[in-house]
């Protein structure tokens, strides 16, 4: 994908909603490219340029459809897409320099529905985005409302939090921890993982309100001398059943 080819004039819509993608990519220039390239098709496009920053965005919601770059920093495309798809739907354009088949097969496995490689024409992308959304009937980013796991019934509509049937009361940034952890129950969640979250930005060394959030959840998590949330040392934390 070049400057070169993506000139051209902006084209009409056709009318309705505009589409929504996330752009995970972590080379700048191109995703600004493939910004205004796609503007001009009717696309509205938000670009993330991490892996850890593009998993809480896409599992955000509201986009229609997500381009993902297999190899990006903190995260890779192939790790978070695994991640991504153990709870939501949305269709997946993975795009990579590596063309072997083993690599193909590698994304395709990992939950893509279609995989594109580098370099590509930016028409050939657009053709591709357009098949994938009629094939899944236009997208669907739509999360589980309710979570259920480990005696934790959790409601992300009310934000009501239970634990062996009886009412758990969490503070705002403690909900928003557990319904991350256990949208990623059985996975080593990073510090900087749950910073992007839940302040937009990397985890410090020197900050510590994080662990302390998550010590104050732990506690209210126990049963039998054991808590759900557990340290994943030198990672981050895991919510295990």
């Amino acid at each position: 994908m070049s400057k070169n080819s993506l000139g051209g004039h902006p084209v009409s819509s056709s009318g309705g909603r505009s589409k929504s993608i996330l752009l995970i990519e972590d080379d700048k220039e191109l995703c600004s490219l493939m910004s205004d390239f796609f503007a001009r098709h009717g696309f509205l496009v938000e670009a993330v340029h991490d892996g850890h920053a593009g998993l809480v965005r896409s599992l955000a919601g509201g986009f229609d459809l997500v381009i993902l770059d297999a190899m990006l920093p903190l995260l890779d495309g192939f790790e978070l897409l695994r991640q991504l798809r153990k709870q939501s739907a949305i269709p997946v354009i993975m795009l990579t320099a590596r063309t072997t088949e083993k690599d193909r097969i590698a994304g395709l496995n990992s939950g893509a529905d279609d995989y594109l490689p580098k370099p590509f024409g930016p028409e050939e992308l657009l053709a591709r985005i357009r098949a994938v959304l009629r094939r899944t009937g236009g997208g669907s980013s739509a999360r589980p409302e309710v979570l259920e796991a480990g005696g934790v019934w959790l409601n992300v509509q009310t934000r009501e939090v239970r634990y062996l049937n009886q009412v758990v009361d969490l503070t705002s940034v403690e909900f928003d921890i557990l319904d991350l952890l256990m949208r990623s129950a059985g996975r080593a969640v990073s510090r900087d993982e749950l910073s992007v979250a839940l302040y937009q930005r990397r985890s410090s060394p020197y900050d510590r309100s994080l662990d302390v959030h998550v010590s104050h959840l732990r506690k209210k998590l126990v049963s039998e001398g054991s808590s759900l949330i557990r340290t994943a040392r030198g990672i981050g934390y895991m919510f295990s059943a």
